[in-house]
């Protein structure tokens, strides 16, 4: 096995500084070089690669060289942090309802058929095919209470080598009986075996790409003893293990939850009094905290998913993720299907765009802002680090993705943006300045680019979709 050298334009989002805007580098002619197993081992900012190429002719010919054209360019892979994979099958329908009424009426009917591991099979193989060619490299997925069908979604990714997390969705009440979990402990039970799976799977194979998460689906579909009991579990293993969940999507669902939870103060308060809120929790949508959950949730170092589309489809809300930034919340995208309508980071980076903008619309001009994010519009840089450096802080995998620097796994895309990549809605624009030419390629990709423009998609190293991908 040889290393690969890549060499052309380069976008690279930045570590977040406190202290000043989140922010992106551009490379117009940089030197990435990966190792046989993927991790990036030199990367040359300003390269010429003649002038390298000569003085490092013998490892440069024993290596794979790929160079890029004027209209392509790398970027770290998209970070999806919160997706239902059973739910594709549902794109597209149910943007009439609200959450409850949607999960009662469209999303639980359609769950139920996974019950039936070969339906789960066909599906989730279109699924990972469909959200890896999107750009996503590394997925945060909730599959259904169905063990042999989430145990389905496991090897599917496996063999399509994404990065992800995995969970089996945990619900013990308050929803239909098809989906209903005969008990907290059978629950637990099945997560343990779908955990013992993944970790049996990935210690056959040495590879660290999947990682088993726990899932209770929100408080409303737990028994305060499958909660704690969930917890638990996490704290038996070591490391301990990831959490997904959601909080403060719709404001019927957290009047129900405080229904269920008289004695506790808010929805934050349940997942923490259950010891279900860390720095290893991922929190789904978080539209409707109040300030003492803003202030619990940054002192735990739980993460929030940002899910726009659905909070617009399913008129949950805004989030405001600016004031989230602020406190120094760690912050990613994520798709929701299928509240949200699209499996692609790209428009879940648009609508937030354009929520970050509804908030600021809503801010007195007569007030003066206050240094930060909040009540301003998300700027491109900000978008760039939540699809991305953002994703990978709330996965807990920031020292291994979401950027490229030594040391870290090369999780990349190359994006073409020109007429040659067959969308018609993307204008590559005049090769002015270098550095305004790269940004704007940039600005136009987010903004009206697709899978069309995905050239390639890697994890640590390997091609593994994209449209130069041939199976």
């Amino acid at each position: 096995m040889s290393e690969t050298h890549y060499y052309g334009a380069v976008i690279n989002p930045q570590e977040r500084n406190p202290r000043e805007p989140i922010s992106y580098k551009v490379y117009p002619a940089c030197l990435i070089i990966v190792s046989p197993v993927g991790q990036i081992v030199d990367m040359i900012a300003q390269s010429d690669i003649v002038d390298f190429q000569e003085k490092e002719r013998e490892r440069c010919d024993e290596a794979v060289t790929v160079i890029l054209s004027s209209d392509e360019f790398l970027m770290p892979g998209f970070i999806d942090t919160h997706t239902h994979a059973p739910q594709f099958p549902n794109l597209g329908i149910g943007q009439e309802y609200q959450l409850l009424d949607w999960l009662k009426d469209v999303t639980y009917p359609m769950e139920a058929n996974f019950a039936d591991p070969d339906f789960a099979e066909r599906t989730y193989r279109s699924v990972v095919r469909r959200i890896i060619d999107f750009g996503t490299t590394t997925c945060c997925y909730y599959g259904t209470v169905h063990l042999d069908a989430t145990k389905r979604l496991v090897d599917i990714v496996r063999d399509s080598g994404q990065r992800a997390f995995i969970g089996k969705c945990n619900m013990d009440r308050e929803v239909p009986e098809d989906n209903l979990e005969p008990s907290a402990n059978d629950s637990i039970q099945a997560t343990e075996q779908l955990i013992d799976y993944i970790q049996n799977l990935t210690q056959a194979s040495d590879s660290l790409l999947i990682h088993p998460i726990i899932t209770p689906r929100f408080a409303i579909s737990c028994t305060p003893e499958l909660l704690r009991g969930l917890s638990d579990l996490a704290e038996a293993y070591n490391p301990t293990l990831h959490i997904q969940t959601h909080i403060s999507e719709n404001l019927d669902e957290v009047a129900r939850m405080g229904e269920l939870f008289p004695g506790n103060t808010s929805y934050a308060d349940v997942y923490d009094s259950f010891g279900l809120l860390g720095r290893k929790t991922i929190l789904a949508h978080a539209v409707h905290l109040g300030d003492d959950e803003i202030d619990i949730i940054a002192k735990k170092e739980a993460g929030i998913s940002h899910c726009p589309t659905s909070n617009f489809n399913l008129t949950s809300g805004v989030a405001p993720v600016g004031k989230y930034l602020d406190a120094g919340i760690k912050i990613g995208l994520g798709t929701d299907v299928s509240g949200g309508f699209n499996p692609s980071i790209l428009n879940a980076i648009r609508h937030a765009s354009i929520a970050s903008k509804v908030i600021s619309l809503q801010h007195n001009p007569s007030d003066p802002l206050k240094p930060g994010y909040n009540n301003r519009k998300l700027s491109v840089a900000t978008l760039l680090y939540l699809a991305t450096l953002g994703g990978a802080q709330v996965c807990g995998l920031e020292d291994d993705i979401g950027s490229f620097a030594l040391g870290k796994s090369f999780d990349a895309l190359m994006v073409k943006v020109s007429s040659e990549a067959g969308n018609p809605g993307l204008y590559p624009g005049g090769k002015e300045d270098v550095d305004k030419y790269l940004r704007g390629m940039l600005e136009r990709f987010l903004f009206c680019g697709d899978d069309r423009n995905i050239s390639r998609v890697y994890v640590q190293g390997k091609l593994i979709g994209g449209n130069d991908c041939i199976e």
